[in-house]
């Protein structure tokens, strides 16, 4: 995984980032508790959430990793955060809605920022060398021809771990294929190499039923 500085969010370069993550298993748990992790990103004090009828999968891998944080948007402290990275070679998703609170400064209110895209099978969100900081995820999941404890640096599926922190023998896992349905997530981060948002819809209020979950 490439290693970019993310930096404090602030209101007005609010970052417009939407992609859900899959498969945050005890695996990686055990990974994690191992200590092999990646140190690779400073990312804002802010998680996003991320709802999604259906996400498809392939090239899948996924294994521990840590990033560097801000405890809040005004990036007075930073914080170590232990992730699940996600990863894969290529993806699709069905209805996927994201949503971000945001704590105005000085007046004390919070802003919601709903992304909605995808809206049916014709009409997917499309993504290429996908990498997901993952903290939490509740999903129906099924994986094709996955393999579980393989070491990070001897994985064939996914894409490249670019991240020279990871361990070469640090836990992970990998599959052909993932198909989650029911998608509710959390994340920190995203990065990817192509992302394509079809029917692409963007809605800015102070209602919290704003957000998708």
């Amino acid at each position: 995984m490439e290693s970019q500085v993310r930096g404090g969010t602030r209101w007005k370069r609010f970052a417009v980032v939407m992609v859900p993550s899959v498969a945050a298993t005890a695996a990686v748990g055990i990974g994690l508790a191992q200590g092999a992790l990646a140190a690779s990103f400073s990312v804002s004090g802010q998680e996003f959430k991320v709802k999604a009828e259906r996400l498809e999968g392939w090239g899948f891998a996924q294994y521990g990793g840590l990033d560097s944080g801000y405890t809040s948007i005004e990036g007075d402290k930073k914080t170590k955060r232990p992730v699940a990275i996600s990863s894969f070679k290529r993806a699709e998703i069905t209805k996927m809605c994201q949503s971000v609170k945001t704590e105005i400064p000085l007046i004390g209110k919070s802003i919601y920022l709903r992304l909605e895209a995808g809206p049916d099978k014709d009409h997917k969100v499309e993504a290429k060398n996908l990498y997901i900081d993952v903290a939490q995820l509740d999903a129906d999941a099924t994986f094709t021809n996955i393999d579980i404890g393989v070491a990070a640096g001897d994985k064939t599926r996914g894409p490249k771990v670019k991240d020279p922190s990871v361990k070469h023998g640090a836990f992970a896992q990998q599959a052909e294929k993932a198909e989650l349905k029911g998608v509710e997530q959390t994340a920190w981060a995203t990065t990817a190499g192509t992302f394509k948002l079809s029917g692409l819809k963007m809605r800015l209020g102070a209602d919290p039923k704003m957000e998708c979950f």
